[in-house]
């Protein structure tokens, strides 16, 4: 014999995973204070200190005042992630992560979303380095941990019973779908349309062959993208819980 509850649970209305929306709103709060409480010479200087910078890897670093040291040269690999150029850049960021990183946060837990997304950034100033070694423009933005999201998701959003892929069922553990080796994603023609779309996207929009909307004069650090996206796929399997155990934590 089992209870019945004749009342139906309501789905809530803002249904965003806790730690997407927490990360929204630390994003949030740092362009607020850099925009609204900093001073010009303050915010260059949370530049200086936290963009990630190539100039700063090259052998005349020092002489031209950036900072340079083993402290600065590792956090700023991940910092980078937490700064936006403008308004625009990072309600684009949200939107996008909202839309991708939240169905990877529902199957990975917090914590592992929090730690891959940290790989996928890293990964993507890693690329960014080595196509753009000395290099002086700050690069900003959280752009290269959301393309590992959305390529994460691709492993498995289009699958049977995934989000995407037909019968899904949100109180069935759609999320938990089993994921697509590689092998088979690029036997997807829905997973490898989206894909080849987002490849032609950053490639057409980082070369400035059509301007980025929101990014008018600010360059597209498109190698970071793709570092981010690539790191994505391949680790995707390190931090995907499910066939192990299901996620300690829901969010």
């Amino acid at each position: 014999m089992t209870d019945f509850d004749p009342l139906p649970r309501r789905e809530p209305i803002l249904n965003i995973p806790g730690s997407v929306l927490a990360l929204t709103l630390v994003f949030v709060a740092i362009h607020l204070v850099r925009s609204e409480v900093l001073t010009v010479d303050q915010d260059i200087a949370v530049i200086v200190w936290a963009a990630f910078i190539p100039l700063r890897y090259a052998a005349d670093a020092a002489t031209i005042g950036l900072p340079h040291s083993i402290g600065v040269d590792l956090w700023t690999f991940l910092t980078y992630a937490f700064l936006h150029g403008s308004w625009m850049h990072l309600i684009v960021n949200a939107i996008w992560m909202l839309a991708f990183g939240s169905a990877v946060a529902r199957r990975f837990g917090a914590a592992r979303f929090l730690l891959f997304s940290a790989v996928c950034a890293v990964a993507g100033a890693a690329l960014h380095l080595a196509f753009n070694f000395g290099s002086e423009a700050p690069v900003v933005g959280a752009s290269a941990a959301i393309s590992g999201q959305m390529a994460a998701a691709a492993r498995f959003v289009f699958e049977p019973g995934g989000p995407l892929g037909g019968r899904f069922n949100p109180r069935g553990g759609g999320y938990t779908a089993p994921a697509a080796p590689l092998s088979r994603v690029v036997r997807n023609s829905r997973a490898m349309t989206f894909l080849v779309i987002w490849f032609v996207l950053n490639i057409v929009f980082g070369t400035g062959l059509l301007p980025m909307p929101g990014a008018e004069g600010a360059a597209i650090a498109w190698e970071a993208h793709i570092g981010g996206f690539l790191a994505g796929l391949l680790v995707f399997s390190l931090f995907d819980p499910v066939g192990r155990r299901a996620p300690s934590d829901p969010v």
